[in-house]
């Protein structure tokens, strides 16, 4: 079960950290992939244009990007002792990563490029990281 380790530091069975993982990556993909829909859902033009190129960018994304770093990221859990510290579902180096990341996505969402083109980023990388974050709980499950 969770504990404590050291200095208050929170720690949790190796396969809590793939539950988080997966939850953190199916999360955000889910929330980018809903503003992408809402910003579709707004606009009166090619719709469909718009989500199938998002589409097509998600499975670039997932196969040629994300699925590295989810294995790598699996890889580096699995060498984890058993009871690890439970901000380690990432490494240190994703943390800064992932601040640059949102900061990107701000400028993005309140910069001048209209929203039915941010949807295709937005909708491209939530449908990938949704899909790669899947592979944390298939993990989990196949052990």
């Amino acid at each position: 079960m969770a504990g404590f380790e050291g200095n208050l530091k929170p720690s949790v069975p190796r396969k809590v950290l793939m539950l988080i993982a997966g939850a953190m990556w199916c999360g955000v993909g889910l929330m980018l992939s809903l503003m992408a829909y809402r910003w579709l859902s707004d606009y009166e033009g090619r719709t469909l244009l718009f989500a199938i190129s998002g589409l097509t960018a998600a499975m670039i994304i997932h196969h040629f990007g994300f699925l590295k770093i989810v294995d790598k990221n699996l890889d580096r859990i699995s060498r984890l002792p058993d009871q690890s510290c439970a901000f380690a579902f990432i490494s240190w180096k994703s943390y800064l990563i992932i601040v640059i990341m949102v900061s990107m996505g701000i400028g993005l969402r309140h910069s001048s490029i209209p929203k039915p083109y941010l949807s295709i980023i937005y909708l491209g990388i939530g449908v990938a990281l949704f899909l790669s974050g899947t592979r944390y709980f298939r993990k989990l499950l196949t052990g």
